[in-house]
């Protein structure tokens, strides 16, 4: 028997209703893509600015040589340092962050810790608008709601679109928003359909088929 789909209404509707933790869960979003995950031109990734974030903060840290602008980072409570931060990174093998910025003129350095930021998803990289010269602002994009999106292993994206708590609006227009900028992320070589599905949950709680038409 087929699994139930949902409208986007009913789904967070339905979400909202089951989520019983004693924490304000996460919303999240699964969607399945219909991409060739061994070809180099398939890959998904990108960035937005989520009209009311993501109702997660990410802990930061910055890569930068600039004395003078590590020293004003670090009095913002972020991690942040230049040869000093890669040489510790590469002898404990820890990142104690979620998302790394770099400027330009060290991202060569960063090569001898890319094994190990790699894996983790966690290697600037200018497509995700993590290479950058002023880091100030990427700080305060990302502070915002900015958040950065790539396809896993099995061609799935996986974005927390809000908390359980939130308006219903609020969740809706976050998801739309997300859904939109995925469908302009299609690779121009992907053949057949696209987005394959959509599976709606909170952070404990049961998945929700979404139904789409895309």
């Amino acid at each position: 028997m087929e699994e139930k789909k949902y409208n986007l209404n009913e789904a967070l509707e339905l979400i909202k209703k089951n989520a019983k933790a004693k924490f304000d869960e996460s919303v999240e979003a699964h969607i399945k893509l219909g991409i060739d995950i061994k070809k180099g031109d398939q890959q998904v990734r990108g960035t937005i600015v989520l009209p009311y974030g993501s109702g997660k903060s990410k802990k930061i840290a910055v890569f930068s040589e600039n004395e003078d602008e590590i020293k004003e980072i670090k009095k913002m409570g972020i991690i942040a340092g230049g040869e000093d931060l890669i040489e510790e990174i590469k002898k404990t093998g820890k990142c104690d962050f979620e998302v790394a910025i770099a400027t330009p003129e060290i991202m060569k350095k960063l090569a001898i810790i890319a094994r190990i930021l790699g894996p983790k998803g966690l290697m600037p990289n200018p497509k995700t608008e993590t290479v950058a010269t002023n880091i100030k602002k990427t700080i305060e994009e990302l502070q915002k709601g900015k958040v950065t999106f790539k396809n896993d292993d099995s061609g799935n994206i996986h974005q927390a679109i809000g908390k359980v708590s939130w308006p219903l609006e609020k969740l809706k227009e976050n998801l739309e928003a997300f859904l939109e900028i995925i469908k302009k992320s299609k690779p121009s070589k992907s053949k057949g359909i696209y987005i394959k599905n959509i599976t709606l949950c909170s952070t404990m709680g049961k998945s929700v088929k979404l139904a789409v038409s895309l």
